[in-house]
């Protein structure tokens, strides 16, 4: 199988590669949760793990130090390069691939777990996404996966930016937020995984509510592009809503954003 995105995600995978180096910042403003999901997954030596969507490769570097082999894919080539020249620089040894997570270039059973720490959800075809899942972990592996929740901080975040964006194809894509509830899981997952839940809290913290927007605007991808898509105007009055958004966390030391978040472990039939 070759690593080929599909024609339908190649804008996507053009909008999350924007990020480039920088994404590794917005991984920062999660290692909270990332780390919660790894412990869930209990990762270890000789497991064989995907980290899927896995950016700039935060979370392959966590499991990777628990002793397991690691392929870390993602669908943005500019994330891939910048997690390998991280890894190597740490002198860890990952796989690093370009791979749509709607058609892995791995095999039936290859791996014994796959991690997706707040990527997957973003993936167009959730079902697509569900079946991969299914196709590529062995029968008694386990999935892990933490998406954030449906009303949460973050999904405040994205309704800060949507009037800013174009509108929406009819009908509308699924939301990615869908992931963060249980129900709609189990409606993905529950024919070919054992699951279970456990709710969780990220804690995002800057300096300031402008330093937040300095933070998206370059290393987050969706931001990043969406800002340079407005005209001068357009953009400052996007800043100015994105930095209101995130001042109503303040603290008298800086800002501090609690993010809710599902994580979802599953356990192949």
């Amino acid at each position: 199988m070759g690593t080929t995105i599909q024609p339908h995600n190649l804008r996507a995978a053009a909008v999350w590669s924007r990020g480039g180096k920088a994404y590794d910042e917005i991984s920062r403003g999660i290692s909270d949760a990332i780390a919660h999901c790894v412990l869930r997954l209990d990762p270890q030596a000789p497991d064989r793990i995907l980290d899927l969507a896995t950016g700039t490769g935060w979370t392959s570097r966590q499991v990777a130090r628990h002793g397991a082999a690691v392929i870390g894919a993602d669908i943005a080539e500019e994330l891939i390069e910048s997690a390998r020249l991280r890894a190597a620089a740490e002198r860890l040894d990952i796989e690093y691939r370009v791979a749509d997570a709607e058609q892995l270039p791995f095999g039936h059973g290859e791996f014994d777990a796959v991690i997706s720490t707040f990527g997957v959800m973003f993936a167009s075809r959730p079902e697509a996404v569900a079946t991969e899942l299914a196709r590529v972990v062995r029968p008694g592996g386990r999935i892990a996966l933490a998406t954030w929740a449906p009303q949460g901080a973050v999904y405040g975040m994205f309704m800060t930016m949507k009037p800013y964006m174009p509108a929406a194809p009819t009908p509308a894509p699924p939301s990615p937020f869908a992931w963060g509830d249980t129900a709609r899981v189990r409606e993905l997952l529950g024919q070919a995984f054992d699951l279970r839940f456990e709710p969780g809290t990220s804690f995002y913290r800057e300096p300031s509510a402008e330093a937040a927007w300095e933070t998206f605007s370059t290393g987050y991808g969706p931001t990043r592009t969406l800002a340079e898509s407005l005209d001068p105007e357009r953009r400052r009055a996007l800043r100015e809503d994105f930095i209101a958004f995130h001042e109503g966390f303040a603290t008298e030391l800086g800002i501090c954003v609690p993010r809710d978040y599902l994580i979802t472990i599953g356990t192949r039939r």
